[in-house]
């Protein structure tokens, strides 16, 4: 059995790894080792987080999926969460999460029978399918709050939008130039896939204004 830990922040602003300290006491304090670290700058609401499959291609069938807390794996709406939970399933890996005491009893599974795996593992799908919903629940909530609060502020005049981290695009910009992967620039300039998409497309554009100007 192999435990491997994930780690997830929405945006770029936020430190995805900021929970490896408390998962690697969490590890300690149950007698075993983490053996691999993956962290990345991806929604939980979106089903498109190459860290999180590479983690899963990578386990092999009874290895643990280790998490700081459920909504780190699932911000999801319902159909894209059953998918990834049929697909972790279908793996055979564990989810291990610290908000989830009952599936703690998964990282000493050679201590407990075949009846008590199979009730446990009954009642931590259950508590996974609620602890999802309460997630997804959070994220709507929250998206409609912001949506209000941005609503009134625009009414108001106030709205200025979020600031555009221009050091960080230009990076990302010069990283591109190099042809570096785009995995590399994520996980060492600490952006998600969707902010590399956009300056790749505004690289793009101005590559074909200048091809246009150039043939003039």
């Amino acid at each position: 059995m192999h435990i491997r830990a994930y780690m997830r922040a929405s945006t770029d602003e936020q430190d995805a790894q900021r929970a490896k300290g408390a998962l690697q006491e969490f590890a300690r304090d149950h007698g075993v080792r983490v053996a691999a670290w993956y962290w990345e700058n991806e929604s939980g609401a979106s089903l498109t987080r190459p860290e999180l499959f590479r983690l899963l291609d990578d386990c092999e069938a009874g290895d643990v999926l280790l998490l700081e807390q459920v909504d780190r794996l699932s911000r999801l709406n319902e159909a894209d969460w059953l998918k990834l939970r049929a697909d972790i399933e279908a793996r055979g890996v564990l989810i291990v999460a610290q908000d989830l005491p009952t599936s703690w009893t998964q990282l000493k599974r050679d201590e407990s029978g075949e009846f008590m795996r199979r009730m446990m593992g009954a009642v931590n799908g259950m508590l996974l399918d609620m602890l999802a919903a309460v997630a997804r629940k959070d994220y709507e909530d929250r998206r409609r709050r912001q949506a209000e609060g941005i609503a009134k502020a625009k009414a108001a005049g106030a709205y200025r939008g979020r600031a555009v981290d221009t050091a960080k695009r230009a990076a990302i910009r010069q990283a591109l130039d190099k042809g570096m992967p785009w995995q590399w620039i994520q996980t060492n300039l600490e952006c998600s896939r969707a902010t590399i998409a956009s300056v790749s497309k505004e690289l793009a554009k101005q590559q074909r204004c200048n091809g246009g100007t150039a043939a003039l």
